[in-house]
């Protein structure tokens, strides 16, 4: 038997950071996001043999390990740690892929390891919900691993779709949007994602977490804005007022570049100025910033000269759709 899974990476509109501890367990958070036609893959073949095979496209890595040698080293930690996690004794091969790699801004590690829980959940007959497989994602990458970073991810990918997702404590609250397919739609043919460069968020969410920790006012008050913005941009959403929609992504902007002076680079800064030069409304970097990818939302008939300007400048587009389902999985006889 043969166990696929698939889990849709997402965009982050508004409320990003806020997901983030302490803030969520002592002011609450909140994120509105979507779950894009990009994927993590997932397939496990269980072995006779005494070992685990992990091959990983990404990383360009097939590794073998016993059970009991599953040690922390900086190489396939995150499907270690998954293992680890689902106290897996048997033999098992895993073959692993993104159509995103890891530090690009759309969630693709955390989303990988909902697509791991996903295939573990279905082999080992788990009757657990998307909570449970969202929680259990989250424990392995944040608390297990002690990988710096939010829970917006691991939920968005596990539930798909457009949520509201609502952090406070240690309750996680997932509320789908239930929008009009005419303006899921318009939205999509307004929106132009960007991809800037690789970038890495460890530092990032760090100097975020420690200006937080320390009532830096400037902190403080970026996160408080970029909640209240997520509430706004959900009601505009669900109300169809696009091009405010669009204006409310570079309020949101405007207060994430506050959290630390890193999320932001003369490259990003530069792509961003050229492109509301040119007729967009509103944009932003998706995950924690510093580079990954640029979303803008922009008048439609101005959308194609934008692009080319991003491009000519460095920038490449990429095409997407929205994806409404969250993880799946299934099986296959050999």
């Amino acid at each position: 038997m043969i166990i696929r899974s698939k889990a849709p990476l997402r965009i982050s509109f508004g409320g990003g950071g806020t997901d983030v501890s302490p803030y969520p367990e002592e002011k609450g958070g909140a994120v509105l996001s979507a779950t894009i036609d990009k994927y993590a893959y997932g397939t496990l073949i269980p072995s006779k043999k005494d070992e685990i095979v992990i091959k990983s496209l990404d990383y360009d890595i097939v590794a073998k390990y016993r059970a009991e040698d599953l040690i922390f080293n900086g190489e396939l930690d995150l499907v270690k740690a998954a293992i680890r996690k689902m106290r897996i004794k048997k033999g098992v091969n895993l073959f692993l892929h993104s159509d995103a790699p890891p530090g690009t801004g759309l969630g693709s590690s955390s989303t990988m390891v909902v697509a791991l829980v996903g295939l573990f959940k279905h082999w080992l007959k788990k009757p657990w919900t998307n909570y449970d497989v969202s929680e259990l994602a989250y424990r392995i990458e944040r608390i297990d691993l002690g990988i710096k970073g939010g829970k917006q991810d691991q939920y968005a990918a596990t539930f798909g779709g457009f949520n509201f997702i609502e952090f406070n404590g240690p309750t996680t609250v997932v509320n789908p949007l239930r929008i009009n397919r005419d303006i899921i739609n318009e939205l999509a043919y307004h929106l132009l994602l960007c991809y800037v460069g690789k970038r890495g968020a460890g530092t990032i969410v760090d100097r975020q977490i420690k200006g937080y920790v320390e009532k830096n006012e400037n902190v403080v008050q970026a996160l408080d804005e970029t909640k209240n913005v997520a509430f706004e941009m959900k009601n505009t959403l669900l109300q169809g007022r696009l091009d405010e929609f669009g204006y409310l992504l570079h309020k949101g902007w405007m207060s994430k570049k506050r959290f630390t002076k890193n999320v932001t680079n003369k490259k990003i800064d530069k792509l961003y100025e050229i492109a509301r030069k040119n007729g967009a409304l509103g944009g932003k970097i998706l995950g924690a910033g510093g580079g990954g990818y640029l979303l803008f939302y922009c008048d439609f008939e101005k959308r194609h000269i934008i692009a080319e300007k991003l491009e000519k400048n460095g920038g490449t587009i990429v095409n997407f759709a929205f994806e409404n389902k969250g993880l799946q999985t299934w099986s296959v006889n050999e």
